[in-house]
């Protein structure tokens, strides 16, 4: 009813607005020739992202898009840039980017609302991409 979803929104609303604070928003402007070297990883990434948006026909059945990439590596070596040029190549999609440190909280249970409603927020702005910068930082270690 709308009673019980009236109940739940202020504080969906309250997340959405912390997050549109810590959330940068774009719609990027670079290309696969804008990013110098990291040959392998502009591969990997039109293999993953940019062929299944091109071609869906090519990926139904058992043959199904990768879900997830994980970009690592030393801080300075093209991450960020390689992640906006493929939202740039895949047909405009809508960059979310976000420190690991804007979806962490104190509360219990908060850090796992925010990501809930950020992943939310890129299903409204579909095609998206979100990029979770230092994301080790979100895990605990082994």
């Amino acid at each position: 009813s709308d009673s019980d979803s009236e109940g739940e929104n202020p504080e969906k609303k309250k997340l959405q607005e912390q997050l549109m604070g810590a959330i940068m928003m774009e719609k990027p402007n670079v290309r696969w020739s804008d990013v110098a070297g990291l040959e392998g990883a502009k591969e990997a990434l039109k293999e993953a992202v940019i062929l299944p948006i091109k071609f869906p026909h090519l990926f139904t059945g058992k043959r199904t898009p990768w879900r997830g990439i994980l970009l690592f590596g030393p801080p300075g070596t093209g991450k960020s840039y390689l992640a906006k040029a493929v939202a740039t190549e895949a047909n405009n999609s809508t960059f979310f980017s976000v420190s690991s440190s804007d979806l962490m909280s104190k509360w219990l249970g908060e850090s796992e609302k925010l990501v809930k409603n950020l992943f939310e927020l890129a299903r409204q702005h579909k095609p998206s991409i979100i990029f979770i910068d230092e994301v080790d930082s979100l895990c605990g270690s082994r």
